[in-house]
């Protein structure tokens, strides 16, 4: 029964080695990575399990490594596999969004912070920091909430800014509900972080409210200063 498993995996080996990933169902390429965490047993099936539980390659890539773990066959060795992948792949477009144009408009802006915040559960608070001509200096995790609250960390914050000699700093935090809409503490933290960096000499250039795959500008929507104006 191993000798059949190994022929099907060679030959799934030599079509992804000759043509990649083109042709490939979903499902297939699932089954092709778990090869490198699963290696005498038949992928296939729980390439298809997978599928059936989340739906599409994002979501098994992105699922939890707890959750990904109650699918039967999925151990802690290709839990980890799969999460690694999805990871890694992610790490790389925003690192080629961050060199391929400085993030001086919130389309750009906004477009990155939907990558980052892929797949995420819990809201979570970033803190990016610019330099004069837009060029993102770093991003920063400010703080993790639950599923529904982050706090915002005005210190830490600072520090950042100060650290990385930013000149401007954009906030962004995700709205797990799925409704990228300011609330009312919203708009009091980010009163408050335009404060507090203003003591320092670096404007608060925008917070962004990200949900699902949709986002919000604060500045846009009239509770800071436009871009275009710092």
């Amino acid at each position: 029964m191993e000798n059949i498993h190994q022929g099907h995996r060679e030959k799934m080996r030599q079509r992804f080695l000759k043509s990649g990933l083109e042709g490939f169902a979903d499902h297939e390429a699932l089954e092709l990575l778990l090869y490198y965490a699963i290696p005498r047993q038949d992928t296939n099936p729980i390439a298809h399990r997978l599928m059936d539980r989340y739906g599409s390659l994002t979501a098994v890539l992105s699922a939890p490594a707890e959750d990904l773990k109650k699918v039967e066959g999925i151990g802690e060795s290709a839990a980890v596999l799969l999460k690694v992948a999805g990871q890694i792949g992610r790490k790389a477009r925003l690192a080629d969004a961050v060199q391929s144009c400085p993030m001086t408009d919130v389309e750009t802006v906004g477009a990155y912070l939907l990558e980052r915040y892929a797949g995420e559960t819990h809201e979570i608070v970033y803190e990016l920091c610019l330099d004069r001509k837009g060029k993102l200096l770093a991003c920063k995790r400010l703080n993790d909430g639950g599923a529904s609250s982050a706090a915002l960390d005005i210190r830490k914050m600072v520090e950042n800014a100060i650290l990385t000699s930013a000149s401007t700093v954009i906030l962004a935090h995700n709205h797990p509900s799925g409704i990228a809409l300011p609330s009312d503490d919203d708009c009091a933290a980010t009163t408050r972080a335009a404060q507090a960096l203003q003591t320092i000499g670096v404007a608060l250039a925008d917070h962004i409210i990200v949900a699902d795959d949709d986002f919000v500008s604060m500045a846009q929507s009239g509770y800071l200063t436009p871009w275009e104006h710092l």
